[in-house]
């Protein structure tokens, strides 16, 4: 159960994303991650009439944003295993931004974003750790 705590559920879609950029080829090009990530995925009529069209680039969007929000969860704790989290998430983030820079595969927006989701769990994660940390030892002097 300590393993679910310490580990950065964020690398889920940046997992995801490295099997779709890889599935390909050996490295896909930007082009062609695109062409995979906009393509019709599931199609949803809507009462006004229009068609919500979802593709998989708006899935993984959506998956880190529910990832994101159970990090910022997982982060209001004080102990050590907070504390791994954080550091692993500090990791997870510079992959992500050393992947970015250097392969043309995750060179997109839904990559991009991602990547910026990350580096928000790290801050977020941090400062809640500090500030909840900072409230427990404030009420412990009382």
């Amino acid at each position: 159960m300590r393993f679910f705590l310490v580990f950065p559920l964020m690398l889920i879609p940046v997992a995801l994303y490295n099997i779709l950029a890889i599935s390909g080829s050996a490295f896909s090009t930007a082009a062609e991650i695109r062409a995979r990530l906009d393509t019709d995925f599931q199609s949803i009529p809507m009462i006004s009439g229009s068609i919500w069209q979802i593709t998989p680039g708006h899935m993984l969007i959506t998956l880190s944003l529910i990832m994101l929000f159970f990090e910022m969860i997982k982060s209001t704790g004080t102990d050590h295993t907070a504390v791994m989290n954080h550091a692993f998430s500090m990791v997870l983030f510079i992959i992500c931004l050393v992947e970015f820079l250097m392969f043309p595969a995750f060179g997109t927006s839904v990559f991009f974003i991602i990547g910026l989701m990350a580096l928000l769990d790290v801050m977020a994660g941090f400062m809640v750790t500090i500030a909840s940390a900072r409230r427990d030892f404030s009420v412990g002097e009382a």
